[in-house]
């Protein structure tokens, strides 16, 4: 006779913990260690959800600030060129002021 028979294994259902007395002090305990750790876990969270709201703040106070100092770092160069401008002029000036006016007379060999 060949029969193919299945043959049916079961396991035991899988380990189970049964609860312990609730008015146990050790569970007691036990409880009150989880609800803490949780506790400082939503704690934390909202701290680091804080912290990132003033790190991103920050971010863009820093991102405004560094567009200022570029900008009036622009100006310095432009005020600086016009400046060099001005004193180039001014030494003309004060070239063409000598010349013209407090040269020596050749002639007399006295200022004019």
């Amino acid at each position: 006779m060949t029969q193919n028979s299945e043959k049916v294994i079961t396991f035991p259902p899988p380990y189970r913990q049964q609860r312990q007395d609730e008015g146990d002090p050790l569970d007691r305990s036990g409880h009150a260690i989880v609800a803490m750790l949780q506790e400082a876990v939503d704690e934390t969270k909202q701290n680091y959800e804080r912290a990132m709201d003033i790190a991103r703040q920050l971010s863009l106070k820093l991102r405004t600030a560094e567009e200022r100092i570029a900008h009036l770092e622009g100006d310095i160069r432009h005020y600086q060129e016009r400046a060099a401008r001005a004193e180039k002029w001014m030494n003309r000036i004060h070239s063409e002021i000598e010349n013209r006016f407090f040269k020596d007379d050749p002639v007399s060999g006295s200022p004019r």
